[in-house]
């Protein structure tokens, strides 16, 4: 299995394997892989080993670029390629309660002002004290060259479990332009629960996993009820 990303920042790669049905562990390390990052301009590194199955290197990517990303583990070669997209917009991210039938939920209402004058797809993930609670990805095919909107349904008003935020809560979200290949692939792993499939393959080489190189930008904002607003409509 890989896992890989090429931003503005530099190249993370983690590469591991998938466990027998029998182990109780997820899966195990790989530290022995050898990780090559290819631009279409014929630029190459060499992308080292730190620990536990990660790879890092300073290679950020540029916009507009085509990158391959090979994977080498015990002579097989496991393949990818991504094109890096330019830095996404956050317009708002606003904590509401929307009420549907009879029920009031809490939603996290994220708006992107759209990359202009070209497809654009996103991939949005939303961390809980540093934990991944919510993702999700989104085309511009709805609204493109103006703002888009991302609804994250997180609970029920009167819900009692681990799901539910709590006052102090810290709420990382990450926004990414992706390509579509990054997308296609996120999209049928969102799909797996009502399709029973595996996602869609990535990789050459017949690994599973994906690659992306995009750009991304942050945000962070502690959760307070006191700073949810009531949606009218």
């Amino acid at each position: 299995m890989v896992e890989g990303t090429i931003n503005n920042d530099g190249t993370e790669i983690r590469v591991s394997t998938t466990n027998a049905m029998e182990d109780n562990a997820t899966g195990s390390d790989v530290n022995n892989a050898t990780v090559t990052m290819t631009a279409d301009d014929g630029t190459t590194a060499t992308i080292p080993f730190v620990r536990n199955g990660y790879y890092r290197s300073k290679f950020a990517g540029i916009a507009g670029t085509v990158y391959k990303l090979d994977v080498e583990v015990e002579g097989h070669h496991f393949t990818s390629t991504s094109t890096m997209q330019r830095t996404p917009k956050m317009n708002e991210f606003k904590l509401v309660w929307k009420k549907m039938l009879t029920e009031r939920y809490l939603f996290g209402d994220l708006r992107l002002q759209d990359i202009p004058n070209e497809s654009n797809w996103y991939f949005m993930h939303i961390y809980r004290n540093g934990l991944g609670y919510r993702w999700a990805v989104m085309k511009d095919d709805k609204n493109p060259n103006k703002e888009l909107q991302q609804l994250f349904t997180f609970f029920r008003d009167g819900q009692h479990d681990n799901d539910v935020l709590q006052d102090g809560d810290e709420l990382h979200i990450v926004i990414r332009a992706i390509d579509q290949r990054a997308y296609d692939y996120l999209y049928s792993m969102q799909q797996m629960s009502s399709t029973a499939t595996n996602p869609i393959d990535n990789f050459t080489g017949g690994c599973l996993g994906y690659f992306s190189a995009n750009s991304e930008i942050e945000y962070y904002q502690d959760f307070y009820y006191r700073d949810v607003t009531e949606d009218d409509e």
